[in-house]
């Protein structure tokens, strides 16, 4: 599949993804009026959170995905659970190119975020994560994450508190400059050698 068709299969994933996030909507104005109480709207922002993940598609040279729909659902980020999506997909693939024997880690440096409708209720989230080879299995990286939001600075500090504990001695975050979209989305994506998988690293 090229390029071309990858991108208009995610388009389309991103649009029945975005179909079922309205859908869900209208059930919770539907719930607003009848009265079902809180297990639809629980269901209804847990079901969107785990369709975005659908919209990835990970490839040796790295991830990409787009998410169309609703920004928030029943108050939750629906929208910007997409990059925790992302991060969790990103690092899924490290460990199995690390697996595998090709050794991989994330080139910040070609890190693509674009956001378009943010405030409007409806997004468009398009995510790029490039993965760049290296020689030897102690320079590769084989977990992920990253720690951003919506027009405010993202709280860097507590989350390098937060992942420190999964870090081997000696051993620390590999963190990018901070990526930003014009609509004021906030991303650190922060990449480490995992503990037991890269044991022998230590």
């Amino acid at each position: 599949m090229n390029d071309t068709q990858n991108r208009h299969t995610l388009k389309g994933k991103s649009n029945a993804v975005g179909k079922t996030a309205i859908a869900i909507v209208v059930l919770l104005m539907f719930n607003l009026v009848f009265g079902f109480g809180d297990a639809i709207q629980e269901w209804a922002a847990v079901s969107v959170a785990e369709k975005i993940g659908q919209n990835i598609a990970c490839s040796d040279g790295g991830c990409e995905g787009i998410y169309t729909g609703p920004e928030f659902v029943n108050g939750a980020d629906v929208a910007h659970q997409f990059s925790n999506a992302m991060a969790a997909k990103v690092g899924d693939h490290l460990k199995k190119h690390y697996d595998e024997g090709n050794y991989a880690k994330v080139d910040f440096s070609t890190i693509s975020m674009s956001t378009k409708g943010m405030g409007s209720g409806t997004v468009e989230f398009e995510l790029s994560i490039p993965f760049v080879r290296v020689a030897t299995k102690c320079e590769a990286f084989t977990s992920f994450d990253h720690v951003g939001g919506w027009n405010h600075k993202p709280a860097l500090s507590r989350r390098k508190k937060e992942l420190h504990p999964l870090l081997m001695k000696g051993h620390s975050l590999n963190i990018s400059d901070l990526k930003t979209t014009p609509e004021g989305l906030q991303e650190y994506w922060i990449q480490w050698k995992h503990k037991k998988k890269q044991s022998a690293c230590e």
